[in-house]
């Protein structure tokens, strides 16, 4: 079943007929002692809240948290948000829906992104950190879990393709960072450092689960995504004839202290130059994402400040920001214009 309708789409005192994820059921009772259902619903365009309060008990059955369902409703003003008022709802089956369409997912296509991996692995001097790269990516459950998984479930990179995405970034980062040191004469491991940007995060793919939405398993839960990384790289170490002791070592403190400090749940801190420098790219990035993702998600709310965001405990400037955007995009539409050509559509 083709998504044609989205949440962007909705509109206020509208009806609403389409396809969602489930993100949150809950039974509520109404003064009157009547039971209702409040209801989360998203797609790869947002999310929105929902009530059910005609046949409640007969349509909860019908459905539950993480069903991907069809219904139809009407759309109201509530405490200042939409919400839509159901009127019918039923579970859609596997095979009737692309995940992709409910929930959040890169801009950047994951098939171009993985390529653009396995080039920098390709590109990389040291033979041992090249194989074990390649013997990691060469996993198809490893490959196929790195392209789709979260970078974490709300912090920062909170979408399909978001950890590859985050994983490219710091990538670019190190080239920078060891590009502007070398000239003062600092001896930076340039292969060790980018396969611990690659490999720092990899124990997400098993730590998260993004199936029908970004949640723990229970091995992730339970164990954590740097000790799963470790284990991972253990692993596939054992494979390769002659792999240096000192270098798995290396590499695996990387994953250890790539959190920085204890408080932030780091096993140890970093004590290598490449470790030290990896945390703090790791840190950047994370930051610049959700940054950006804050004031993307509030750039049409009215004002220069967006809401507080407990995340980073202060208000986002956002002035600067959406002002640029505007320059740049006026620029951009002069510039078309100028040449008698339309411009490709974002």
């Amino acid at each position: 079943m083709e998504k044609t309708f989205f949440i962007k789409d909705i509109r206020d005192k509208a009806p609403v007929e389409g396809s969602f994820l489930v993100t949150k059921k809950e039974t509520g009772v109404s003064k009157a002692g009547k039971a209702y259902l409040i209801v989360r619903l998203m797609d790869s365009s947002g999310e929105c809240e929902a009530r059910v309060w005609d046949n409640a008990e007969s349509l909860a059955r019908k459905f539950d948290k993480n069903d991907v369902v069809h219904l139809r409703g009407f759309c109201v003003p509530y405490q200042g948000r939409l919400q839509i008022n159901i009127s019918s709802i039923e579970r859609l089956g596997e095979g009737e829906y692309d995940m992709r369409d409910y929930l959040p997912c890169s801009k950047r296509d994951p098939g171009e992104m993985i390529r653009e991996l396995d080039a920098v692995i390709e590109g990389m001097e040291d033979r041992h950190v090249k194989a074990l790269l390649q013997a990691i990516f060469a996993d198809p459950d490893v490959r196929s879990r790195f392209m789709a998984s979260p970078a974490a479930k709300a912090m920062h990179h909170p979408y399909l393709g978001g950890l590859l995405e985050h994983v490219l970034s710091i990538c670019g980062l190190v080239d920078v960072v060891v590009a502007h040191y070398r000239s003062d004469g600092a001896v930076i491991n340039r292969d060790l450092l980018m396969a611990g940007a690659i490999l720092h995060d990899i124990g997400k793919i098993y730590e998260l689960s993004y199936s029908t939405g970004f949640d723990y398993t229970d091995e992730g839960r339970l164990v954590g995504h740097i000790t799963m990384g470790v284990e991972l790289v253990d692993d596939k170490v054992r494979g390769l004839a002659g792999f240096p002791a000192e270098l798995k070592v290396q590499i695996k403190h990387l994953l250890l202290s790539h959190h920085g400090t204890y408080e932030f749940g780091s096993p140890k801190r970093p004590k290598t130059l490449e470790a030290v420098l990896l945390s703090y790219l790791d840190d950047i990035d994370a930051k610049v994402n959700a940054f950006r993702s804050i004031i993307e998600a509030e750039k049409d709310s009215p004002g220069n400040w967006t809401s507080y965001q407990r995340m980073f405990e202060r208000f986002v400037y956002k002035k600067a920001y959406l002002t640029g955007a505007d320059e740049e995009g006026e620029a951009a539409g002069e510039g078309a214009g100028a040449a008698g050509g339309a411009g490709r559509s974002g």
